[in-house]
């Protein structure tokens, strides 16, 4: 466990996912593409004291699944490959969401407060849906937002990319490589 101030917080959001479901099909094309910049960014995190990692992962209407349970059903599902590069390793810290934003019914305010990052970099599915309202909700409460265009996933190329003007214009976030999130 790193120290209580962080510099740079990941949120890892929706990767652990059976793509068992009525948009896997248009999604997987917008994931693979992701896979390996997403993969390198967690694995340089891993190696950094003044980085957090963070995996908040929607639940499914499950609420008895533990994070291991959510886990392995994706490794269970239609493309373990594109979930096994970025499984989050023994120690790291995980939260279930309900809904859309990774703010909404988590401890994750409360843990960023704790942290006090500089900087909040969103990855993960889908840009214009569960990373979009994240970067809402982190803007309105003050976090500095960086959103890595190659680490986040669409399921809608014009959606995906209105939401990453979105993001940028009216929250103010960064849109950069993944490999510049970690200066």
């Amino acid at each position: 466990m790193h120290g209580p101030m962080s510099d740079t917080v990941i949120l890892v959001i929706d990767m652990m996912n059976t793509y068992r479901h009525p948009d896997a099909e248009t999604l997987i094309p917008h994931v693979e593409p992701i896979i390996d910049p997403l993969s390198r960014l967690v694995s340089e995190a891993h190696d950094r004291d003044d980085v957090e990692l963070v995996y908040v992962n929607d639940n499914y209407g499950d609420f008895s699944a533990e994070f291991s349970d959510i886990v392995r059903s994706a490794l269970d599902g239609e493309r373990p490959d594109l979930v096994e590069p970025i499984v989050p390793q023994h120690g790291l810290r995980l939260m279930t969401k309900v809904r859309h934003s990774a703010f909404y019914a988590t401890p994750l305010a409360y843990l960023l407060t704790q942290l006090k990052p500089d900087r909040l970099v969103l990855t993960g599915q889908v840009t214009e849906q569960c990373v979009l309202y994240t970067a809402l909700d982190a803007y309105v409460r003050h976090f500095p937002v960086v959103i890595p265009r190659d680490g986040v996933a669409h399921i809608d190329p014009a959606l995906g990319e209105a939401a990453l003007q979105m993001m940028e214009q009216n929250m103010g976030a960064e849109i950069i490589a993944a490999a510049d999130c970690l200066p």
